[in-house]
């Protein structure tokens, strides 16, 4: 079935691990389509790649080369100032790295490898290698800033780990895997060890028998934080019944007409998790609508739209004719500060400016427990506003 083939990847095995059936499920689903962001990651990888070629690796790049292809990347309207800072803290890193592993060290980027012994027709890609005595370490770059993402248990980054290990297993005697993710724009950075015979033994044990079922097309499903991943993740039964056997759960409420603290907490986690469905189902019907597909007593029509300019150098112009000063026609107004990071950079927007940035208190926000920020006292001045 070589459809599945592609599907089982390291960059999604969190998924297939868990949810062997959500692979055949994938199949039944309209094709991901692409965003901004995964454009945006491609370049910052490219100039990642091109620093790391330039400054870490034997291979001697040309100086007119590197800059042909740094102008290239600069040039991109997705370039930003962040893109270059951020890029520059992980070639650091990996110096860094390197540095401390000795002389000896040797630093490999974009290296292909294959995991077809645990997953049939299986390879992957990996960022960075360095590769240091009886130690391998890969480095996985990620520049999204949504999701922090750990490195402990993280299956993508064993995968990673396993096959540059094996790749280079012929040349080097290895003894242990490092595997390391980089996130600079969350300013984060997470590493996991393991002895190699531990990683190989995983992947025996783990990784085969689970790429075997998804590669088969079984309709073993289970839901969890892995669904929000998942093309299916709307239209899978297996999340619907879970999520349809939480609203129906016996929450053994008490009698009287009024909620205890403890239904309103025990609601509030429900509601949480139902919020999060719900919306992947509203947005896969508004997408299917949009092509022409009916719902059983919905239908698509005109929402309600804000007046504007149909042509602005026009208005202005009609504006100046008619005897208004063109000053007063523009409003002048500086980027956010999330904009302007992302324009300067957060480091040197940060050297430049200094005390200039200051962070007010938050408007306080309802979370489970479980959230590592402190506890605001509801009877001191917290809640009080300026």
């Amino acid at each position: 079935m070589p459809k599945f083939h592609a599907k089982c990847s390291a960059s999604k095995a969190e998924r297939w691990m868990n949810c062997p059936g959500s692979i055949a499920l994938e199949e039944k689903c309209p094709p991901e389509k692409p965003s901004g962001y995964a454009d945006e990651g491609t370049l910052a990888h490219a100039l990642a790649e091109l620093r790391i070629r330039a400054g870490l690796t034997d291979e001697k790049l040309d100086p007119e080369v590197y800059m042909n292809e740094y102008d290239r990347i600069r040039n991109d309207p997705l370039y930003s100032g962040e893109m270059d800072e951020c890029t520059k803290s992980y070639y650091d890193l990996i110096y860094e790295a390197a540095m401390a592993a000795g002389p000896d060290a040797e630093v490999l980027v974009e290296q292909r490898f294959r995991l077809d012994r645990w997953i049939p027709e299986g390879f992957g890609t990996s960022d960075a290698v360095l590769i240091s005595g009886d130690t391998i370490e890969v480095f996985d770059f990620k520049y999204g800033k949504g999701v922090k993402v750990d490195a402990p248990g993280n299956p993508q980054l064993r995968l990673y780990g396993l096959g540059a290990a094996t790749l280079f297993g012929d040349l080097y005697e290895f003894e242990t895997v490092r595997m390391t993710i980089v996130q600079p724009r969350l300013d984060h950075v997470s590493s996991e060890t393991m002895s190699l015979a531990d990683l190989l033994k995983w992947a025996d044990e783990e990784v085969a028998p689970k790429a075997k079922a998804a590669m088969k097309g079984t309709d073993e499903l289970h839901a969890g934080g892995w669904c929000r991943w998942c093309p299916a993740k709307a239209v899978c039964r297996a999340r619907a019944d879970e999520q349809l056997a939480l609203a129906r759960e016996d929450f053994s409420f008490e009698a009287g007409p009024l909620l205890s603290d403890e239904e309103i907490g025990e609601v509030l986690v429900l509601a949480e998790e139902l919020a999060k469905w719900v919306k992947d189902i509203s947005d896969y019907a508004y997408e299917e609508a949009k092509a022409g597909r009916k719902f059983a007593g919905w239908k698509l029509v005109e929402g309600r739209a804000n007046r504007k300019y149909a042509d602005d150098q026009k208005v202005a112009d009609a504006l100046v004719k008619a005897g208004y000063s063109e000053a007063m026609l523009y409003e002048r107004k500086l980027y956010g500060i999330t904009a302007m990071e992302k324009l300067v950079g957060k480091k040197k927007l940060s050297q430049v400016l200094g005390d200039l940035i200051v962070k007010p208190k938050g408007k306080p926000v309802l979370v489970p427990e479980s959230d590592s920020r402190p506890e605001l006292d509801s009877a001191s001045e917290d809640f009080k506003e300026d």
